[in-house]
């Protein structure tokens, strides 16, 4: 096992030591905030969706994916979502909007910019399209979960406008709008000609490296003193009872290992930044929310080999 450890440590330490020159570029090259805004806006809008666009275009070729995998991945969300709801109030006193924007951090993953690279790199290109089905229902079904969790907390009631306004705000995201293109291309069972398709893969080849890098810049913003017990918790909840959760389920569902590692994979790792935008949205918890997204990610270079070698 140590030794299955070690090579999946060897696989990830390179990703992880990319976001640490991302950070160290914004920390110690007094870098303008705007290169890293720039970077962030041209991966999430242009890069990451071409990948995306350019796995699924090719969709009759990519192998079956067991759609149970949403099951474990959501059923964990939720399970692990409602275990820090019950943190958050009984150990940090928080109430019901913090509560909300807690359990968040606990399971919202940095799917896009740390997942994905993960994914490809530690399991194969088998992985993403089982990658890309959890990040298709992942903004919808998580900001679904949070915004009835915090409109109740407020109102006592669920707000079928806010619903709405949440639903289109998914559709017209550019991953979304990626993989959903491509898999409608990819069913007509054409093929991309090469003056386009070539465009694509060098864009795709370069969206790993660049998204790891803005990862880094981006956290380079955020500091880990401001409220730690809080974000200790959300990082117990994040890397050790989401991960766990989501196994446990599939295993007992007798998810695929391809599907079970992806999703154990994709639950095991950072907090995604997403979340503080919530927190300072809702002016809840802002300062340890922060502090977990620094913290989640340093941790999650050991905890993802770890998690790994566990699954198999």
């Amino acid at each position: 096992m140590f030794d299955t450890f070690t090579h999946h440590a060897a696989l990830a330490t390179p990703l992880f030591l990319l976001v640490l020159v991302g950070y160290g570029l914004m920390r110690f090259g007094d870098w303008p905030s705007s290169v890293a805004d720039a970077l962030s806006r041209f991966v999430f809008s242009v890069a990451m969706p071409t990948l995306l666009f350019n796995l699924m275009s090719d969709f009759s070729k990519l192998p079956p994916v067991d759609a149970r995998l949403l099951i474990a991945y959501f059923g964990g969300c939720l399970l692990s979502f409602i275990l820090a709801r019950l943190i958050a109030w009984k150990v940090f006193g928080l109430d019901g909007v913090g509560q909300s924007v807690f359990a968040l951090g606990g399971i919202f993953s940095n799917n896009v910019l740390l997942g994905i690279p993960l994914a490809k790199l530690t399991l194969g290109d088998d992985a993403l399209p089982s990658a890309a089905l959890v990040i298709t229902f992942n903004a919808l079904t998580l900001w679904t979960m949070v915004t009835i969790s915090v409109e109740w907390a407020r109102n006592g009631s669920l707000s079928l406008k806010g619903f709405g306004k949440t639903t289109l705000n998914i559709l017209k995201n550019p991953l979304v709008s990626g993989i959903l293109l491509g898999v409608a291309f990819g069913m007509t069972g054409l093929t991309l000609p090469h003056l386009i398709k070539e465009p694509l893969n060098l864009i795709s080849s370069a969206t790993m490296p660049l998204a790891l890098i803005a990862l880094g810049m981006g956290l380079a913003e955020y500091g880990i003193k401001q409220g730690w017990q809080i974000s200790a918790g959300i990082t117990f909840v994040k890397l050790v009872v989401q991960p766990l959760t989501v196994w446990a389920i599939a295993v007992m569902i007798g998810l695929p290992t391809l599907e079970t590692r992806t999703v154990v994979l994709l639950a095991s790792i950072s907090t995604g930044v997403n979340v503080y935008l919530m927190s300072r949205q809702f002016k809840a918890i802002e300062g340890p929310v922060a502090s977990a997204l620094v913290l989640t990610t340093i941790i999650a270079a050991l905890t993802v080999p770890l998690l790994l070698t566990l699954t198999g």
